[in-house]
């Protein structure tokens, strides 16, 4: 399909809540253009669409906004209150819905909000199923349509929708018995707040649960995936066995070891490739990440006779890619890790479920796990800028990148985007000398600033 999406970001719709694109005047748009799209790929009975949301108080002024707009299509919607992102992905599919929707900016501030699209299967959309759903967005004379008052949709709570949830990602470690495992879980206020606390709690789990009483304005507030300084420090205090932190939304974990370190996605993900290559569980030998991930990734799954494919960065391409070439495992260094036998999106808790299980079988702390892993050193910046012009029309910054590439001579590399969700540029360098990298960034940066900068 031609055009480019104006509406739709790397992640769906998101921006600050009350605010174009993220008004209930938008959000009822959406909802008929979902509606109108979605009910043509359900050959039998009458179309239903599931919305979650997590705990940012503009979800309730959006939900209702998006339910009335689904509604006047004739479709039903089934409601599940606060629940992760990856559960909401696995409810569209169980509960046979034509699609799902779940309300959510993220690990954003708690002032924005965001709208994730599923499709019937729980994945998140292609580009062209975005398109076509923006073209809708855009025709006045389809929002003016209506259908008879008799055919208008009925919407329904679920009421066991978390239940549901839970069960399932018990049975994805066969529930396997956590008791004598003393976790530390910081779930940032968020959408994971009830979920989690409950599915490590019935495995047996001695837990110590941080920033689980959301307000509607504390999500993501200094807690959570983002902050984990808490949750590290917790864990030395009370001599934890492994941190776990969750996003707003559930969807991306970082952990840390009985040490108090952190681990990020890319640690988790090896260590999880590991696992599965040994148990000959790892389809075609291949692990998915992103152009963030670090170079150790490859060198490790190397000497493990294992292979790394690399894709663009955001977790739906390293979905897209897993689906198209039939692999299990994927993800990114933020902690967005997905194991495709299971779910088919980022999934912080069944994530943490799976490197327990490694911990239980191996009798290994998590520490001894990943001793052997020594990323490259990294620098990770970013600027806000007052336009995303293309890079290539700016050709001090192409030079100044050109030399930074020819100076780390093949013994690093660098990578530079726009934020699909945020007026921001980010680069990243990566190589041996991090006092190098720290030099070249300010260059590039200073480069950036003066082009584009606020």
């Amino acid at each position: 399909m031609n055009g480019s999406r104006k509406v739709f970001g790397t992640d769906g719709i998101r921006g600050i809540a009350n605010v174009f694109p993220m008004t209930p005047e938008m959000a009822l748009r959406v909802g008929k253009a979902v509606a109108h799209v979605f009910k043509k790929t359900q050959t039998s009975g009458k179309p239903r669409i599931v919305i979650g949301k997590d705990t940012r108080l503009s979800g309730y002024m959006l939900e209702s906004a998006l339910t009335a707009g689904i509604l006047s299509m004739g479709v039903d919607v089934l409601l599940v209150g606060p629940v992760p992102t990856p559960a909401l992905g696995h409810m569209a599919k169980s509960m046979n819905c034509a699609a799902g929707i779940m309300l959510t900016a993220s690990h954003n501030p708690a002032e924005d909000n965001g709208i994730k699209i599923f499709d019937g299967d729980g994945f998140k959309l292609s580009d062209d199923m975005e398109l076509r759903i923006e073209e809708y967005l855009n025709r006045e004379e389809f929002h003016a349509d209506h259908i008879r008052a008799d055919l208008i949709g009925k919407a329904t709570r679920i009421e066991d929708a978390r239940g549901r949830y839970i069960a399932f990602a018990k049975f994805s470690i066969n529930n396997r018995s956590l008791v004598g495992l003393k976790i530390v879980l910081d779930v940032a206020n968020g959408a994971g707040y009830y979920i989690a606390p409950e599915i490590f709690k019935e495995l047996g789990a001695e837990l110590i649960i941080l920033n689980n009483s959301p307000d509607g304005l504390n999500i993501n507030k200094e807690c959570g995936a983002q902050y984990p300084e808490r949750l590290m420090k917790t864990v030395v205090e009370n001599h934890a066995d492994i941190g776990i932190a969750l996003d707003g939304d559930g969807d991306r974990v970082i952990i840390c070891d009985e040490k108090g370190r952190e681990v990020n996605g890319d640690k988790i993900m090896v260590l999880l490739a590991k696992d599965m290559l040994g148990r000959s569980k790892l389809k075609k030998d291949t692990l998915v990440v992103t152009d963030y991930s670090n170079m150790f990734v490859d060198e490790e799954l190397g000497k493990l006779g294992g292979k790394v494919v690399r894709v663009e960065n955001g977790d739906r391409y390293v979905i897209e890619e897993m689906g198209k070439s039939g692999y299990n495992l994927g993800g990114e260094f933020s902690g967005h890790i997905i194991l495709g036998d299971f779910v088919t999106s980022g999934d912080a808790i069944i994530t943490s479920l799976a490197v327990l299980d490694v911990m239980i079988r191996e009798k290994k702390k998590v520490s001894e796990l990943i001793a052997h892993l020594n990323p490259y050193p990294q620098v990770i910046k970013s600027i806000q800028v007052k336009q995303k012009k293309p890079f290539e029309e700016m050709p001090k910054v192409q030079r100044v990148m050109a030399e930074a590439k020819e100076e780390l001579n093949g013994e690093g590399r660098t990578l530079f985007r726009y934020s699909g969700t945020e007026c921001k540029c980010r680069l990243m360098l990566e190589g041996k000398d991090k006092a190098k990298l720290g030099r070249l960034a300010k260059i590039i940066l200073d480069a950036l600033q003066e082009e584009i900068g606020v």
